[in-house]
């Protein structure tokens, strides 16, 4: 993130928390006129990649809830967050795709291919 962005958000607008991430939010000081409210945005810790925006504070940048949500407590069973991995060799890839051998299970019947004019 640039040092011009962090200039920026610490003169025209407040801090307003961080997540586990460490991940800043920051609320305009004014309303803007184009928006009729004020502005709400995030200073992404590290790469700026915005499904590293948990659903607590998704909510309050969007404008869906006025304030942002406490964080609920981690269970055992939920899982750490995952970067988007789409167009990386870490992408899923179900069976019969391409790239994971391109040969499927066959079904019942086996599919037979629709072809135009029959």
């Amino acid at each position: 993130m640039s040092v011009l962005l962090r200039l920026t958000s610490a003169l025209s607008g407040r801090k307003i928390g961080t997540d586990r991430f460490g991940n800043a939010y920051y609320e305009s000081k004014a309303d803007y006129r184009a928006y009729g409210r004020k502005r709400r945005w995030v200073l992404f810790a590290g790469a700026a990649e915005a499904t590293k925006v948990p659903p607590e504070w998704h909510g309050w940048l969007h404008h869906t809830a006025p304030a942002p949500l406490p964080e609920t407590k981690r269970h055992a069973w939920m899982l750490d967050h995952q970067p988007n991995q789409t167009g990386t060799a870490n992408a899923y890839r179900p069976a019969g795709h391409d790239y994971a051998g391109g040969r499927r299970a066959v079904t019942t019947g086996d599919y037979e291919a629709w072809t135009p004019g029959t």
